[in-house]
């Protein structure tokens, strides 16, 4: 796999392959003509290689819209985002070749400056952070930053923000940013280099990609010629900002389609091919030492996507045929546009059928509510949970019905998305995994599933309500009661109607914030950080009911429908102050 050795590599084979040149122009001037203009991207860029040598390359539409510069594969750069890490892998097995590192060594050994906690008695390996099965949770929060000022030392933001370990290491994949820029600073400190000027000197340089870079901000002879990002939104194009990564090992470097035809070049060049290194069962695609596994018309290709900014790109590569594709494009909706063009591409060139399947274990199909493994168990993250968990079901026929598709059986435990390519199966490790050529789901209790927590915030809901409306008609008659109720008992029922105004307002709002445009890739926004302040205003409240309730509980006349307004009212404010405290919406829990 690591095509980019320590000495220089030797020359590139010229051999012919691949599909002609002119078919792949074809294909390519009527694929983007239609995918671009359908999803309104500005434009993208593609190149092809096989033979050990660049078969097709070539620009598409405007790489800047306001500038009218055309998109050129031999100098337009674009963000790959997440394709770094390829370059990461490759700069940790460079590193292992040299006797610097070893995949299954506990990656503590290489740190200096801080640890990672001994959650579970297996030690993280550079291997898991390579396969993704290191079990860290996913972070967003503060991803980005605005301006290289705001961007602190690798090392040390890793350190105030490392991801807790959910679950152990090897068990599933769940693609980590962290743990790939983990890997990357581990080649730091053992090589002496920081990550962009290592990237430079032991794999841009060697194979001559001399329009690419994994510095932030794109040094300045290559400035010029980096392409600008946008989203298509009400009808015009917004232009995307350049957002620096705090994690450049994760997905900094900037490069060009040809520069790109050269790095797949060297991989494909490289035997042995990069083989499964992990997958939580045989006959579904998993890893293979950072590349992701993908079987397409009975292909194997090994890949890596990467989406940034406006940026979508996708590289694979296809050992059996020798062949190599990037293709990137300048929009958000590039993403369909991608999506749409890589199977017709296979089609057209690598048409066949899916292999049959192999031998694996026969898991067991569980329905309920499965989230993504990518997710977050100690941020406010965690209440994301709530919007990604989708409900698997098992039809009377033996079919699934999951992720707005249906899955038929393919062989015991093991199922085919119908009009797809996917595969499913089930693994159970302690907890109980959907596993796809893709992600893999986890089975969640039922107290985390959408349908239980909807009926605790309407429970909280219907019953606040009914105290929040009740205060005018309460008020109206408070002067004449007021001889006759106990004191503790009035602001108890005040204190309570209080507690379900603060938290009504708290759902609305936040329900109004997590359907809404609020990004918090730059870090937590104020209007966010404000609106926390109701979680604690409303448990200070709710405690202070239950305290006043019980303390005028004793006392008469207090009627028996008041009493049991009062309990439901409580009842309602606890299971509200449940959801908060389980979805951390108290404290300011931002990682």
């Amino acid at each position: 796999m690591w095509p980019i050795a320590l000495p220089l590599i030797a020359a590139l084979s010229l051999a012919p392959a691949g599909p002609p040149a002119q078919q792949l122009a074809d294909f390519f001037d009527a694929a983007m003509a239609k995918g671009l203009a359908a999803n309104h991207v500005p434009g993208a860029v593609v190149s092809v290689v096989g033979g050990g040598k660049t078969l097709f390359s070539k620009g598409y539409g405007l790489a800047d819209r306001e500038n009218g510069t055309p998109f050129d594969p031999g100098t337009s750069l674009v963000r790959i985002a997440s394709i770094t890490k390829l370059f990461t892998w490759t700069a940790v097995m460079q590193q292992v070749q040299a006797g610097r590192l070893d995949l299954h060594t506990d990656v503590n050994r290489y740190l200096t400056t801080f640890r990672i906690p001994a959650t579970y008695p297996r030690p993280i390996t550079l291997a898991h952070l390579m396969d993704h099965t290191a079990g860290f949770e996913d972070r967003t929060i503060g991803l980005g930053s605005r301006r290289k000022a705001d961007v602190p030392p690798l090392g040390t933001y890793l350190a105030e923000h490392l991801p807790a370990r959910i679950r152990p290491p090897g068990e599933v994949s769940a693609y980590s940013n962290h743990g790939a820029a983990l890997a990357g600073h581990i080649v730091s400190q053992v090589s002496g280099q920081p990550y962009d000027q290592y990237v430079k000197d032991h794999i841009l340089d060697p194979l001559g990609m001399r329009h690419s870079t994994a510095s932030e901000p794109v040094p300045a002879p290559l400035a010029t010629n980096l392409a600008r990002s946008y989203a298509y939104e009400d009808g015009t194009y917004q232009r995307k900002p350049f957002v620096f990564d705090n994690l450049p090992p994760d997905g900094s470097i900037s490069a060009t389609a040809d520069d790109m035809a050269r790095f797949m070049i060297a991989n494909l060049k490289d035997k042995p091919i990069p083989q499964r290194s992990f997958t939580a069962d045989p006959r579904i695609d998993g890893y293979a030492h950072g590349f992701k596994e993908q079987t397409l018309n009975g292909h194997r290709v090994i890949m890596h996507d990467g989406s940034w900014e406006g940026f979508q790109s996708v590289l694979l590569l296809v050992p059996g045929a020798d062949l190599g594709l990037f293709v990137s494009t300048n929009g958000t909706g590039g993403i369909d546009a991608v999506t749409e063009l890589v199977p017709a591409f296979f089609d057209r060139f690598l048409p066949g059928t899916r292999a049959a399947p192999g031998e694996g274990r026969a898991g067991t199909p569980v329905a309920g509510f499965y989230r993504p493994a990518r997710t977050t168990e100690s941020t406010i993250e965690k209440v994301l949970a709530l919007t990604n968990s989708s409900r698997l079901r098992i039809e009377a026929d033996g079919r699934l019905a999951f992720k707005g598709t249906t899955w038929r059986p393919l062989a015991p435990g093991l199922y085919q998305q119908d009009g797809g390519s996917q595969r499913l199966a089930f693994v159970t490790n302690g907890t109980t995994y959907a596993v796809t050529d893709g992600p893999a789901y986890e089975l969640v209790p039922w107290w985390e599933t959408p349908p239980a927590n909807l009926v605790v915030i309407s429970v909280f809901a219907v019953t606040a309500l009914t105290a929040v409306l009740g205060l005018p008609a309460a008020a109206l008659r408070r002067e004449r009661r007021k001889r006759r109720t106990p004191r503790a008992w009035r602001a108890a029922r005040l204190l309570a109607g209080s507690a379900g105004t603060a938290g009504l307002a708290f759902v609305v709002l936040f329900t109004l914030t997590l359907t809404g445009e609020t990004s918090i890739l730059y870090g937590v926004p104020t209007t966010l950080r404000m609106l926390l302040l109701l979680p604690p205003l409303f448990l200070a409240l709710t405690a202070a009911a239950i305290t006043t309730t019980v303390i005028g509980w004793r006392h008469r006349p207090i009627g028996l429908l008041a009493r049991v307004h009062q309990v439901t009212l409580l009842a309602g404010a606890l299971a509200l102050a449940w959801f908060c405290l389980h979805w951390n919406l108290v404290g300011w829990q931002f990682g």
